[in-house]
């Protein structure tokens, strides 16, 4: 019976619709990183917190004893400060259209399981959040891929491209703009185009804005905005990206009553509700003046930090893509490639990324994971590289860099 015993748990037990993704690049690079030494510029979350606002806000529900399941939706004053935001051009009903989430992740999540049903088609761009792909695998759909290729200093997509690829059995569109990686946020032209492609074929938009106030180029416009798409589109954000408070999760989405009705019957039965004083607290942020002028000068400072990555980056060989908004920038590895000895094309960005924590004590993203076919050559040209970080941190990175590859 041990011998049977031993040999039914050496067998693999995830559910075949999970196998494929294993686990995410970023636990893989931190291992290797802690293991090396090496600065890490690989996985997206800030190393210092946010305003103290939220955590006097958070200590004070606790003590005002908040502590009990939120209702479904969301604590009230919370869904009334995300209503009061939101941009879909038209006033939001917090009790019908808003539901909090755990994190955008989740949000996502409950808005294919709830929306989805398995043999429809979902299209993503990518590079993409390597989430969305488990997502679609859970809902029993089937992803679709637009590629996105770098045109100049910035990213954008083949308008034909989507549109052949949309079709009678196409659920939804899932948009990220502003975008991760690539740092890309769609223009109002580009988002025309996605939103005449969702109306002619009734399809619903997916939007993923996480990075919305993080821009620094240009400017968001969410697509649930555009003509038509506020009854198609789910809005999807949170308070961890635009207030550096990534662990406490709280997301959110916004959408018509009978979306946001399909969206929480799956909610319902994922978390049911979110961390209570947690929502208390970040209403006390969404409302004041205080926590907004903090998230101002953080954007300020990561704006430097792009600016001074990019021109470190530049000034050592990589072909860096201007990062129009959020926390990376995405380098390009071609010309470095007689630096280091190798022929340009002749290395995946995996084996770039070992080399380089190994020998230069720098992690990074090597974005073809961030690919439907890691294989097909779309994502080896470059590397993404994280800046929200204390500027110490980046000069070390810097410094390691350079001492490298030389420059």
């Amino acid at each position: 019976m041990a011998d049977d015993a031993t040999s039914v748990r050496s067998v693999d037990q995830r559910a075949e619709r999970l196998r494929p993704f294993g686990a995410t690049i970023f636990s893989e690079i931190t291992g290797l990183a802690r293991a090396h030494g090496a600065v890490n510029l690989g996985q997206g979350f800030p190393d210092e917190d946010g305003p103290a606002i939220l955590k006097d806000a958070a200590a004070r529900a606790l003590r005002e004893e908040h502590n009990q399941y939120a209702p479904l939706g969301g604590v009230p004053a919370f869904a009334e400060q995300i209503a009061r935001r939101a941009r879909l051009g038209r006033a939001v009903d917090p009790a019908t259209e808003v539901t909090v989430t755990s994190g955008c992740t989740e949000a996502i999540a409950a808005t294919m399981l709830g929306l989805v049903n398995p043999g429809d088609e979902v299209v993503l761009f990518q590079p993409f959040y390597d989430s969305y792909r488990a997502c679609l695998a859970m809902a029993g759909a089937t992803a679709r891929y637009v590629t996105l290729r770098r045109d100049g200093g910035r990213f954008t997509f083949d308008p034909d491209e989507l549109r052949a690829l949309c079709g009678a059995r196409t659920r939804a569109i899932l948009v990220n703009s502003p975008h991760n990686p690539t740092g890309t946020v769609f223009s109002r032209e580009e988002l025309s185009v996605i939103a005449e492609v969702c109306r002619e074929r009734d399809i619903v938009a997916v939007c993923d804005e996480v990075y919305e106030h993080l821009v620094y180029d240009g400017e968001h416009v969410s697509l649930a905005s555009l003509p038509g798409m506020a009854e198609r589109s789910v809005v999807c954000s949170s308070l961890g990206k635009t207030f550096a408070m990534t662990g406490w999760k709280i997301g959110w989405t916004v959408a018509s009553p009978e979306l946001t009705a399909a969206i929480r019957s799956a909610h319902q039965f994922l978390v049911f509700s979110v961390a209570t004083p947690l929502q208390h607290a970040a209403a006390a942020a969404l409302g004041s003046d205080e926590a907004w002028a903090w998230v101002e000068a953080m954007r300020e400072r990561y704006r430097g930090n792009r600016d001074a990555l990019s021109a470190a980056l530049s000034g050592i060989g990589f072909d860096v893509c201007g990062a129009e908004a959020g926390y990376f920038v995405m380098a390009g590895t071609g010309p470095i490639a007689e630096k280091l000895g190798v022929q340009d094309g002749g290395w995946r960005d995996t084996d770039l990324c070992k080399r380089m924590i190994e020998e230069a004590g720098v992690a990074c993203i090597p974005p073809s994971v961030f690919y439907a076919d890691p294989d097909d050559g779309n994502g080896h040209g470059h590397l993404r590289f994280a800046f929200c970080k204390r500027r110490e941190v980046l000069d070390e990175a810097i410094r390691r860099l350079r001492r490298w590859l030389g420059g």
